[in-house]
């Protein structure tokens, strides 16, 4: 359990102001002219030392990241925060943007020095109208301060910081397709090599991070690197905002430890599964694109990427979605696969016709209206679309559907037999 003096988000509740004299009674922005002054590599090799990976999904090193950016470029280098946030069950960005948003705004001043960056833009989905609205009052608020805009901070180093409002699309949280988004043009991945940090907004060098990977970095620099890295495991360091919701007493997102055990934070932080822990069916640990683990795996099991990844399935967004006995797993699977054949941009073939395919042969089997050897093909289809495509989104598709037939293939079978009775 993370004791309260290691907590960065202190006020991810919205208990108290979200506002600049606010924060910075509660120790934001202490020492920024200091931080800046310190440049770019004391930044970066405090982030290294920290073991931060990104919070955002994929989990890669925040501060092997950065180091990727070209030190001497004829070109300006940006950096994006990623506030997208379309992931199915997930939704601790928006308190930290909400409640928080001056740790991001912070961060991104370190994370614009740490990788040269004059320029700062937070892309934000169209439906977070008052966290847009809230960044923006922060951000305002930053500029009066003179913590952005020339000379920010004090620190000899200008740095502007742009709120930018999307339009709702899921594809848009994936770095490329977000770049593309943000130049004004359809937001479809783009292919890569190149990478962003060598051709991204306008062509330029550019660095896209999850809010939450943003946001601690000041508290990170503050207590340097080897505190973070001291908490959590070794290679899952530090603490992260768990959402919790579905058939839980009491869903909530909540600050805790990495490497947490999983009926820890079910029971301690989320009230229970409702009816008792013996009434779980399933728990989907990272955000919809993640495999489910059923109960029996989930007893034991903790919450860093190491043991998820062991067991099949990734802490993806740390975004639990618990399913009590009540749930008809099959449909609740079909319904993710259709929401991923909604939202496929269609520039991959694999995902643009595989998504459809998949999501149909899923709802006829799950309403019996089909045969054994359905199952299998359903399976093939999915290790046809998983890594076939530009961008995840075609992994995000199949991963469910692989994670209810390794775990839940008797009630598939169960369902076809009924019928066929």
């Amino acid at each position: 359990m993370l004791d309260n003096k290691n907590r960065i988000f202190q006020n991810l509740y919205g208990v108290k102001s979200p506002s600049l004299e606010a924060a910075r009674k509660r120790g934001d922005w202490v020492a920024a002219d200091t931080f800046v002054q310190k440049g770019r590599q004391w930044i970066v090799n405090e982030v290294l030392a920290s073991g931060l990976r990104g919070r955002g999904g994929a989990g890669f090193s925040t501060g092997r990241k950065w180091s990727f950016m070209p030190k001497d470029a004829p070109l300006p280098s940006y950096i994006i925060i990623n506030a997208d946030e379309s992931e199915p069950g997930t939704c601790k960005d928006r308190d930290i943007m909400r409640h928080e948003p001056h740790k991001l705004i912070e961060g991104a001043l370190y994370a614009g020095v740490a990788i040269g960056a004059n320029a700062g833009y937070i892309y934000i989905r169209g439906e977070y109208y008052a966290e847009a609205l809230a960044l923006q009052k922060a951000i305002d608020e930053a500029y009066a301060a003179g913590l952005l805009g020339k000379n920010a901070a004090n620190g000899g180093y200008d740095f502007d910081l742009y709120v930018h409002r999307g339009a709702g699309a899921y594809i848009c949280g994936e770095e490329s397709a977000l770049i593309q988004s943000l130049e004004g043009k359809k937001g479809m991945p783009r292919l890569k090599p190149p990478f962003p940090a060598n051709c991204g907004l306008y062509g330029c060098p550019t660095t896209v991070n999850n809010v939450e990977t943003i946001a601690v970095v000041p508290e990170i620099l503050r207590r340097g690197g080897a505190w973070f890295a001291s908490l959590g495991r070794p290679d899952s360091t530090g603490s992260k905002v768990f959402c919790i919701s579905g058939h839980v007493n009491t869903p909530c997102n909540v600050e805790e430890e990495m490497g947490i055990s999983m009926k820890t934070l079910i029971e301690k932080h989320a009230g229970g599964v409702r009816g008792g822990w013996d009434n779980l069916l399933a728990v989907i640990p990272g955000g919809s694109s993640t495999p489910m683990l059923p109960k029996d795996i989930c007893e034991t099991m903790t919450m860093d990427f190491e043991s998820l990844r062991s067991v099949g399935t990734g802490l993806g967004t740390a975004s639990l979605i618990v399913m009590d006995r009540s749930t008809d797993i099959v449909e609740a699977i079909v319904r993710l696969s259709h929401f991923y054949m909604h939202e496929s941009c269609g520039q991959c073939t694999p995902c643009r016709e595989g998504t459809g395919w998949v999501w149909r042969l899923l709802r006829n089997i799950g309403n019996g209206n089909a045969v054994l050897s359905d199952i299998d093909k359903l399976e093939e289809l999915t290790y046809q679309i998983e890594g076939h495509t530009i961008c995840a989104l075609g992994d995000a598709a199949a991963w469910p559907i692989q994670g209810l037939l390794k775990h839940f293939r008797p009630e598939l079978e169960r369902r076809i037999r009924l019928v066929a009775a």
